[in-house]
């Protein structure tokens, strides 16, 4: 019988990795440089290892291939065979990350044979000051985005954001975007490692070389339409599902609980992933299954459950997420 699932974090030790995550995730000792923990990953060999209960040690992608419909849900199975279809992760940005763009799954097929990405962000935190790109500032055209990187004024036609605990992007594949200095978010995105790096501030390593970028790749994976808003609007309610997006890669929903709250997936046919963001509950479902969580724990719902009650205690913070259209 299937259970919720929790995972051994993958932490992935950068250049640009900050002191956060560790301590957001209660991880003693304490590692630095950590840039990113990598929660629920399918990328090939990235697999997520059960954490908890009688599959513990399991991989991801044995669950995948044991229990099927089971674990993603027959729809899902539909449509992504084998690959669980999500890859969420935490970052905790010490430096500006590169400008970069990821291309959609008719041109990742095409050039890598695999996903596009379109993918979120949620702001856990950040410091005074800290900001992030999305979006072009002013219209541009393939041939004048190639002019802005090869002459060094890219940065002048990007739409920079300062951010605050709470803030929302949603990332369709195509749309320009950067992660800035300061910032610690939590990611949701397509299980794919396909990235188009656009500039990279003419930094250079301890051999004095720049870091390669993919211009004409990006070029043709950029969607150059400009939009008044890239930043998601919504209104924060307690106790209640509060949706964040809705794509057909995924929904996600922000759940800001006192009071415990019941969520029927009796006919949703999809996994439901929780991020913990604040806080500690129990998660029980319909099968008498009950698990305790905690800020920084990431927890898979397999589709053959019916229902789940969250219990906050006193209070916590979720995101909830699984393929809906």
């Amino acid at each position: 019988m299937l259970y919720p699932f929790t995972f051994k974090p993958i932490l992935k030790k950068v250049i640009w990795g900050g002191s956060e995550i560790c301590p957001f995730k209660g991880i003693t000792p304490v590692e630095n440089g950590v840039g990113e923990s990598w929660e629920l990953s399918h990328v090939e060999g990235n697999y997520s290892i059960v954490a908890n209960g009688e599959l513990e040690g399991k991989s991801l992608d044995e669950l995948i291939h044991t229990y099927g419909k089971e674990l993603v849900g027959e729809k899902v199975m539909a449509r992504f065979g084998s690959t669980f279809p999500l890859l969420i992760k935490f970052i905790d940005a010490r430096d500006n990350l590169s400008i970069q763009v990821h291309p959609n799954d008719e041109l990742a097929k095409k050039r890598h044979n695999s996903f596009g990405k379109t993918e979120m962000w949620y702001v856990i935190k950040a410091e005074k000051g800290a900001g992030l790109y999305s979006g072009f500032s002013k219209q541009i055209n393939a041939e004048e985005y190639v002019k802005c990187v090869e002459n060094d004024t890219i940065m002048d036609v990007l739409q920079r954001y300062d951010v605050h605990e709470g803030d929302v992007f949603f990332l369709p594949a195509g749309r320009v975007h950067a992660i800035g200095a300061g910032c610690f978010i939590a990611e949701i995105q397509q299980t794919s490692n396909i990235t188009y790096r656009i500039y990279d501030y003419n930094r250079k390593d301890a051999n004095g070389n720049g870091r390669e970028l993919h211009t004409e790749l990006a070029k043709d994976a950029i969607d150059y339409t400009l939009y008044p808003d890239y930043r998601t609007h919504y209104e924060a309610k307690k106790d209640t599902a509060v949706e964040l997006a809705d794509c057909k890669y995924f929904a996600t929903n922000l759940l800001d609980l006192d009071t415990s709250l019941v969520r029927d997936f009796s006919s949703l046919d999809s996994f439901v992933v929780y991020i913990c963001m604040e806080g500690k509950a129990t998660i029980r479902d319909n099968k008498g299954n009950e698990i305790a969580v905690h800020q920084g724990q990431t927890v898979l719902i397999p589709a053959d459950t019916k229902e789940v009650t969250l219990t906050p205690a006193p209070n916590a913070k979720f995101m909830e997420t699984y393929i809906g259209q």
